[in-house]
Order: C-alpha cells, then structure tokens, then sequence
C-alpha cells in the first residue's frame, strides 16, 4: 500500500469534537493573532488543522493548527460563516510521535516558549526517547536539549550524561588551608 498524505482526506469537524493538546509549546503574540484572524477572515481557511482522533473519546486531538482553532472559538463571525465546522487532517500516531510533529510543525514557523519546550524534552524522556531520538524528530541539537533538560532541573533526564570529578575528596584534614594562606600562595 503507498502512503497517501493526509491532506489529500480533509474532513469537516464539529469545533466542539475539537480539543487542543497538552503539550504545545508554541505561542502566538497578539498581533500575530490578529494577522491570523485577518488571514482567515479574508482567505478562509487555506490550511486544515491536523489532529489525533480519539476513539474512545470521540475527540479530535490537535497536533498542528492550535491559533486556527482558536480563530474560530474565538471570533462568532467565522463560526458563523464555517457553519461551526473546522477543516481537519487526521493522522494516527503515538503520542510520542504526536509531540515530535506538533515540535517539527512549530519549529518551521513561530516561537517556542522554552518552559514548556523543556517539559515536552521531559516528556519525552520518560516515555523512553533518547536524546538522538529527540534530536533527529524535533530537529534539535544534543547540546539545546541538554540546556533545555537542565531548565527542568530533574537529575534523572541526567543518568546517562558522564561527568567528570571536579574535586577530589582529601582522605584527611591535613592539607587545608585558610583562605588567606591560599591568596599568599599566588
């Protein structure tokens, strides 16, 4: 079977089976805001929203196209004009997989507030991705997610990192001295 893209099956969907996702890191000032509800309002929806569908749920999970939704949410007049229909395109993926597309979305366009960047790093890291996995999916350096994993502070996103000593316990007190002998020193 050939992978057939999933823009090519664009579905209309009820904006109450919509929900927004718990993970994205992407924010969109207010007057970005605004050019997107102008966008919109003048060109209509050019873009589908990409989503997971939860069965169990029967929700529409969003994965791409969060400031879209809110366009309409937010603004009766293109309710109204979509009939309260969103345009979706649906892809079925793990969650794992659903974050490193919402990241590879995001980072094409936008900004990535870096709090809630490092909590998907987390996330990510304790279902299991290496840091190789994260970099190669989010397309990101090993050394942005070690800056981003040390922003959350969490020792155990560092199990696999070497470290070197810095200092060597001394086995007696035999050997220290005072400050102001070690400033004589140099």
């Amino acid at each position: 079977m050939s992978f057939e893209s999933p823009v090519y099956k664009v579905i209309r969907v009820p904006l109450d089976k919509v929900e927004a996702n718990t993970y994205n890191p992407n924010s969109v000032a207010p007057p970005e805001m605004e050019l997107l509800y102008d966008s919109i309002r003048e060109d209509g929806y050019t873009m589908p929203v990409v989503c997971y569908y939860d069965k169990e749920r029967d929700k529409y999970i969003i994965v791409d196209g969060f400031h879209r939704y809110r366009i309409m949410k937010e603004h009766s007049d293109i309710y109204e004009r979509e009939k309260g229909f969103l345009p979706v395109a649906v892809i079925d993926k793990t969650l794992d997989q659903r974050m490193a597309s919402t990241i590879r979305h995001n980072r094409a366009r936008g900004n990535h507030d870096v709090d809630l960047m490092s909590n998907i790093v987390r996330e990510l890291h304790e279902l299991g991705r290496s840091d190789e996995w994260i970099s190669k999916h989010l397309g990101m350096e090993l050394d942005e997610i070690l800056r981003l994993k040390q922003i959350t502070g969490l020792a155990s996103l560092f199990q696999n990192y070497p470290f070197g000593q810095s200092w060597i316990p001394m086995e007696d007190d035999s050997d220290i001295v005072s400050l102001e002998e070690a400033e004589l020193e140099f």
